[in-house]
């Protein structure tokens, strides 16, 4: 079957190779959507979204550096959000892409409103998928704890267990099916054979090392007023609390919202009410 994206190659600022999907929309010119995963993830999280969305847009879905067939960094220090949203720039000025919306899960989130606040002429509108200005102590503990530390599976059904273990009680209820799929979003079988979580392990080392407090990004969403946004949290996610989430809505009112049930951190955006919330809101800012 015919991929229904182009691949593009780049080069960073720093002369590292970086990989990104780009699917192309109905026509030559329509509004662009930038898509960005989590922080071990890539680009395929949005396998569901993304050919869904390009009936209408032209879709550019990268692998941030250090993901998927984006070149590992030898310089691990290199694994942090100034350096990303340097990469996402001359990502999108590589393909013409003069304004875009953008949909963050995650570490994409806070990505996108980085991009948001600092280049505000280039974004038209944001999605952030489980990911606000603050973030829950327990769940970042939680990612601290296997982030570049899960052991190599020696078969894909160990893969679909490793992936049960981490994601179990945030996707109940997937089918069999599903989880394959899933997991083999997570994992790339290496020149030897080797099953290995497709992210460099050194962004969970990083992540470690940063410091103990969270980042307070409460400056960055009022600055953020006035730009159309949607949010979404997983009804269970221990990283975008209710209380936060909340707070968000109190201190932006034009905000719109949706909880997904029984979704944790974070929902997979495949959900009916994730499409048709996006479709409706992408309409808004197109």
């Amino acid at each position: 079957m015919t991929p229904s994206y182009t691949e593009k190659f780049w080069v960073s600022h720093d002369g590292l190779k970086l990989y990104a999907r780009v699917y192309p929309g109905p026509k030559p010119v329509v509004p662009s959507v930038l898509c960005l995963h989590g922080l071990t993830r890539n680009s395929r999280d949005f396998e569901d979204l993304a050919p869904h969305l390009q009936h209408r847009y032209r879709v550019i879905v990268p692998d941030v550096r250090g993901r998927g067939l984006s070149a590992r960094d030898p310089n691990p220090q290199n694994y942090q959000p100034a350096i990303y949203l340097q990469d996402i720039l001359s990502l999108i000025d590589s393909v013409d892409a003069q304004r875009v919306a953008v949909i963050g899960t995650s570490m994409g989130g806070m990505l996108a409103m980085m991009l948001a606040v600092g280049h505000r002429d280039r974004v038209s509108g944001l999605v952030l998928n489980d990911m606000g200005p603050e973030v829950d102590p327990q769940g970042l503990e939680r990612i601290k704890g296997y982030a570049g530390r899960l052991p190599s599976p020696k078969t894909w059904d160990d893969a679909i267990a490793q992936t049960k273990s981490i994601f179990g009680s945030a996707w109940p209820n997937l089918s069999p099916a599903r989880w394959s799929t899933l997991t083999r979003r997570g994992y790339r079988e290496d020149e030897t054979g080797t099953l290995r979580v497709d992210a460099d392990p050194m962004i969970g080392e990083m992540l470690r090392a940063a410091p103990a407090a969270t980042a307070n990004l409460w400056p960055f969403w009022k600055a953020l007023r006035g730009i159309p946004m949607l949010a979404i949290r997983g009804a269970q996610s221990d990283i975008l609390s209710a209380a936060t989430f909340a707070k968000m809505k109190a201190e932006n009112p034009e905000l719109q919202q949706l909880e997904v049930a029984q979704r944790g951190h974070v929902p997979l955006l495949d959900e009916p009410e994730c499409m048709a919330a996006i479709d409706a809101f992408l309409t808004t800012v197109s």
